[in-house]
């Protein structure tokens, strides 16, 4: 078999060659593409790219937007059999530079205001041999390609084969969103994506009926190879939260989309547009809300805006393992959130087919080799582990990385999330918060996410945080609050968080809180809140009240 992803845009045109594929944005309003002109556009950029002396193998840096560019670029350089490298550029500067170098592409492809950034800072693009740019070149970024110009070439050279590939023959590096460090590089292998396409088709049941509008770009790639047609909406995808929902609501309509996969933060605001406008997503059958744990109260508005028979399903992975467990808002709505609200952490499902879900004793220490002494029983919280097709192999050139978060078991090997949590009676995963997140005290361990349930509830905050000043094991615990208003009136606010930390014992020794006008997330989801950083400004506020006090 070869299990080259590229193939499933050749298959998808060979069976729809004339459905609508692709849907975005262009010159001059939208424009459509069917899967024949897209397996097309993708052949003749593999022979052009082909013709420059990319080959199989080669580690391909690929900076482009999102557009038609961006999947027939990402399928070509599958077919050719190269390495696609993908980096959220809105991880900034620093993280950028030293992402790049850590995964020396020997190919770069980008738009011009990549290549001026790669002039600007030359270091990291020291590997480089081949450059292209994809639009205008202006005589100084080397070869240009456009798909206009490529479908409007002569027609004799089409059909491009996908290289044969196994199984495990590396596909794609994608990196983390580094929300408790630097980001890591993760290897993708063929046989991934395979895996990935498989669940997403079987289990969600979406398949080439179906229309997606995906508000982070990479899900285009899994639409496309399911079959479905990808419509990308107007929006910066580096910042979900400040989408404009009536642009993002405007292509839901217009197209009859059936499903979208986005973080909690966009459907925050485009839920709330829709219910202070009377507006109801009438086409809309699937929702998947990812990135971070989803509060009941967006996925009740969220129900709200949806047919009676849509459903919305919270996945639970990483980038290193996704998607690895499910619920659907209707459990969640009428079983477990009444749970979560008294601090017992947030229900993210039960595994998906084919996937294996353990809760070991927690250690900051690598774990060469696994064994069942390691396990823990229902209702106790550790470390969640995962074993399965969907679950990536390793880091790219982090071995320090590898060794902590991988344990051999045999023929086999499990993922360590680095998030806390347990099973309960049913199978069923709670989620508690990342390990790197844990405050640990004198008197025992806070986890994050059972601690700010107990806060979240309060009508005026928007958000809470729960970090630790101080080193590990002599940690003190501070509660940080986001309001949903700036005018919230702050001592009146932290008097009542006061009292509900003395009303529940796990955060009766909480004595410090402070107000924060607007918490770092991260940028992919802009939902997961960087703690670290907070917990680094709470030490400064905390120092510089007890100097005050003191004067």
């Amino acid at each position: 078999m070869n299990y080259n992803i590229g193939q499933t845009l050749s298959d998808a045109a060979a069976t729809y060659p004339d459905r609508t594929g692709f849907i975005c944005k262009a010159a001059r309003g939208y424009h459509s593409w069917t899967f024949s002109e897209m397996n097309r556009t993708a052949d003749l950029f593999a022979h052009r790219l082909s013709d420059l002396g990319v080959k199989r193998g080669d580690r391909v840096m690929l900076m482009v937007k999102p557009s038609l560019e961006f999947i027939t670029l990402t399928f070509a350089l599958f077919k050719i059999g190269a390495i696609v490298i993908l980096i959220d550029p809105g991880m900034g500067y620093r993280n950028l530079r030293r992402c790049i170098g850590q995964v020396k592409p020997s190919v770069f492809i980008g738009i011009a205001k990549a290549h001026l950034f790669k002039r600007i800072f030359p270091k990291p693009f020291a590997t480089i041999r081949i450059s292209v740019c994809i639009g205008p070149s202006y005589g100084l970024f080397g070869p240009a390609l456009s798909a206009d110009d490529l479908l409007g070439s002569p027609a004799d050279k089409i059909a491009f084969p996908a290289a044969e590939m196994a199984a495990d023959d590396p596909a794609a590096i994608l990196f983390t969103t580094g929300s408790t460090g630097p980001p890591k590089g993760v290897c993708y292998e063929h046989s991934i994506f395979r895996a990935q396409l498989q669940l997403i088709r079987d289990y969600y049941g979406i398949g080439p009926v179906d229309v997606d509008q995906p508000a982070f770009p990479l899900f285009a790639l899994f639409s496309t190879g399911i079959g479905a047609c990808s419509v990308i909406p107007v929006m910066d995808p580096a910042r979900p939260a400040r989408v404009d929902p009536a642009k993002f609501i405007r292509t839901i309509n217009e197209n009859r989309v059936t499903y979208s996969f986005g973080s909690p933060a966009i459907w925050n605001v485009v839920s709330r547009y829709c219910i202070d406008h009377n507006i109801r997503l009438g086409s809309v059958k699937k929702i998947l809300m990812a990135g971070a744990p989803v509060p009941a109260e967006l996925l009740a508005r969220t129900v709200a805006i949806l047919p009676e028979d849509a459903e919305i399903h919270t996945p639970y992975g990483a980038t290193e393992s996704l998607p690895i467990a499910s619920i659907t808002a209707k459990e969640i709505l009428t079983e477990t959130w009444e749970e979560t609200k008294k601090g017992r952490g947030v229900c993210v499902g039960k595994p998906l087919p084919s996937i294996i879900i353990k809760v070991i004793r927690t250690s900051d220490l690598p774990i060469e080799n696994w064994d069942d002494s390691l396990l823990l029983p229902d209702y106790e919280i550790g470390e969640i582990v995962v074993r399965g097709p969907v679950v990536t192999r390793r880091y790219d050139n982090n071995d320090k990385e590898n060794q902590l978060a991988k344990i051999a078991d045999r023929k086999h090997f499990w993922h360590r999330m680095g998030d806390l949590g347990y099973l309960d009676a049913k199978g069923r995963l709670w989620f508690c918060g990342r390990k790197a997140h844990r405050v640990l005290t004198r008197t025992g361990t806070m986890y994050t996410i059972c601690c700010e349930a107990l806060f979240n509830g309060h009508p005026a905050v928007f958000r809470s945080a729960l970090v630790g000043a101080g080193p590990a094991g002599k940690q003190v615990p501070v509660l940080i609050v986001e309001p949903n208003n700036i005018k919230t009136v702050k001592k009146i606010l932290i008097k009542e968080l006061q009292y509900i930390a003395q009303q529940n014992e796990m955060t009766r020794s909480i004595k410090h809180f402070l107000i924060h006008p607007e918490f770092p997330v991260d940028i992919r989801h802009n939902a997961k809140i960087f703690r670290e950083k907070l917990a680094l400004w709470a030490a400064r506020q905390i120092s510089a009240k007890i100097n005050e006090d003191r004067e």
